[in-house]
């Protein structure tokens, strides 16, 4: 999921402002002690417990759409299918050639690759925090509910992004693993604080967001793996970012439908979050040295062209259209109406926000040792 997603991370922010280089994620949830962070006690179950009757009409449907863009496992790819065969005679050359392929990308890039893998690997949270959702949780850790059935088959999906990173980076040499392990396990430990409130409506408007922006990095990741001249991990990360817009449409006709059957409910929960602005999985990522670790990660990302502040608007702009809030009119209260024109405004003016942080971040480098490349120095 990613990538963190990506990497606009909010706190408490105002619903539009301007983004500096390290608010591009889009500013930062503070972590400020080793063991994990504590974050605020907000909302929880705010869905209204009527609305769970609108998941109930639903099971039929998710049944029907939700669950064939599903893949079979064996029709899944697995992550042996992009590293070497390590019962092959010439298991040893191909893990060399792997090794000078990943020699030509640069550290910068590697940062970037890591908080990538980092963020795959915390998937057991994703999942727990689906199942915090009201009306559409895994009561019994089995359950056939299509749901519970989703949930389950995305994260099963979802497993093998972590798995095929978290491998090329063990063989290409190039990575402290160590302290990308204790990164990963401090990831999981701290959890994620999404802000979804119990509540399936802003649930599925944050995995629609989200999802389409691990897409992004994926994929940006891998047009620069290809342009430095590793096509293998250009493939990997090509195949990984496939995967998160299958699931990306998903989520967005999750939301599709909850706008059918009640607009009014679907709009506010669209602008709540964009109010909130989308919190990045990894947000409270940390070494155990750098409790700024998320945010210095997300610069480089914004660096490079990985994630930036216009990728998320682009996303916000993209939703926007997909899910057709221009037009939308039935079944709107007066405050429905305020809560769309909110969301449909968002775009233009985010990313004039972005183009004035971008020209003051030409004015601010600065480097930072990382402990996934050795304490090397990469600048933010």
């Amino acid at each position: 999921m990613q990538s963190r997603g990506i990497l606009c991370v909010p706190g408490r922010l105002p619903a539009v402002l301007p983004l500096s280089r390290r608010q591009c994620r889009v500013s930062a949830v503070a972590v400020t002690a080793a063991p994990p962070s504590v974050v605020q006690r907000g909302v929880t179950h705010s869905m209204p417990p009527e609305k769970q009757e609108v998941f109930r009409s639903l099971q039929g449907w998710a049944a029907g759409s939700l669950l064939p863009l599903l893949k079979t496992v064996d029709d899944c790819w697995q992550p042996t299918d992009f590293l070497p065969d390590s019962s092959s005679d010439s298991f040893e050359h191909e893990v060399r050639e792997l090794r000078s392929r990943a020699a030509a990308l640069p550290d910068d890039y590697f940062v970037v690759l890591v908080g990538d893998m980092v963020t795959e690997e915390a998937l057991p949270t994703y999942q727990t925090m689906i199942n915090t959702l009201d009306g559409v949780r895994d009561e019994t850790g089995a359950s056939a509910c299509p749901w519970a059935v989703w949930t389950r088959a995305w994260t099963a999906e979802e497993n093998r992004h972590g798995d095929v990173l978290n491998k090329y980076m063990y063989l290409s040499g190039r990575v402290d693993m160590r302290a990308v392990e204790t990164t990963i396990q401090r990831l999981i430990g701290s959890g994620m604080d999404p802000r979804t409130e119990n509540n399936p409506y802003l649930g599925f408007v944050y995995t629609s967001f989200q999802e389409r922006a691990t897409a992004v990095s994926h994929g940006n990741t891998a047009r620069l793996a290809g342009a430095r001249g590793d096509g293998v991990l250009a493939r990997v990360c090509g195949t990984i970012a496939a995967d998160e817009k299958r699931h990306e449409t998903a989520y967005a006709s999750i939301v599709e439908q909850l706008l059918r059957l009640d607009p009014d409910g679907a709009v506010l929960a669209v602008a709540d979050m964009m109010r909130k602005r989308i919190t990045m999985p990894a947000h409270l990522m940390h070494d155990g040295r750098d409790m700024d670790l998320f945010d210095h990660f997300a610069s480089v990302a914004q660096r490079l062209g990985v994630y930036t502040a216009r990728d998320y608007t682009d996303i916000v702009e993209h939703l926007v259209k997909r899910w057709k809030l221009e037009t939308l009119e039935g079944g709107l209260s007066g405050e429905g109406r305020r809560a769309r024109d909110f969301v449909c405004g968002l775009a233009p003016r985010m990313r004039r926000a972005a183009e004035r942080a971008a020209d003051r971040a030409k004015d601010e480098p600065t480097k930072v040792k990382f402990s996934w490349i050795y304490d090397r120095e990469v600048v933010l």
